[in-house]
């Protein structure tokens, strides 16, 4: 499936990701990588077809660790064989931040200069879920909904010269964005000083919750951003657990 197609699609209209990542072959081979993002776990990712050469292991083998080199190589071919880690992500237009992304590593940047503040977030991992949870209460607590989604970690800082910056913790889900800390961070503090970093956020007026959803908003953190970025991230998180696996064998085979 073409990313651009993807981001064809209105903000509105985005199917949860829970329902897409089911129908990803690497994904469905990997359940364990939907509750947590890990990848220093080989045992987690690998394929069921992977598992025949560990069973046909030979104490005669000619190379050294060859049964272990047989097993990461037909991971390396099933993952090659996914759509994910070769798609070119088209940038959407009116997307207002600059990427930066460095290959291997485990989050990506976002900049863009607003009215004299410097914005930069820091984009981790997708939480991914496999929509398999069981609702063993009927409530309607909105925290149980939103744990069946997947998501993506955000850290926001906004800052303006000379100044403090405003760092907020965020949670991205489909078409959503949750609040869940807010802290004024001041450069001039050392790292071993302990600041006072306010009340949780949820603890605080209504009003002022929707006001800094509002204020983040106006800055470009909104669904039609966090939207896209899921969909990049699980594209990068393809692409570096393939790098990853031929790391690996580089280092077994040496």
């Amino acid at each position: 499936m073409a990313l651009s197609n993807i981001l064809r699609r209105s903000a509105s209209t985005v199917v949860p990701l829970a329902v897409r990542v089911i129908g990803s072959q690497r994904h469905h081979h990997f359940a364990a990588l939907f509750s947590a993002v890990n990848h220093s776990n080989i045992s987690q990712k690998l394929c069921p077809t992977s598992f025949p050469s560990v069973l046909h292991y030979s104490s005669t083998s000619k190379r050294p660790n060859e049964s272990l080199i047989r097993v990461i190589e037909s991971e390396i071919k099933c993952a090659e064989e996914s759509d994910d880690h070769d798609q070119v992500e088209d940038i959407p237009d009116g997307f207002p931040f600059k990427i930066q992304d460095n290959p291997g590593l485990q989050t990506i940047s976002l900049t863009r200069e607003y009215q004299g503040e410097s914005i930069k977030v820091e984009v981790h991992m997708p939480d991914l879920v496999t929509g398999e949870e069981d609702d063993d209460n009927g409530d309607d607590d909105d925290d149980n909904e939103k744990g069946s989604q997947s998501s993506i970690p955000l850290v926001v800082s906004i800052s303006k010269k000379g100044g403090p910056c405003l760092e907020f913790g965020c949670t991205a889900f489909p078409d959503e964005i949750a609040i869940d800390s807010l802290s004024v961070k001041d450069p001039e503090n050392s790292e071993d000083q302990i600041a006072y970093e306010g009340p949780d956020f949820s603890d605080l007026d209504e009003n002022l919750q929707k006001a800094f959803h509002k204020y983040l908003e106006i800055r470009g953190i909104k669904p039609s951003t966090t939207n896209f970025l899921h969909e990049y991230m699980i594209n990068k998180d393809s692409k570096e657990y393939l790098m990853w696996l031929k790391n690996l064998k580089k280092f077994i085979e040496a």
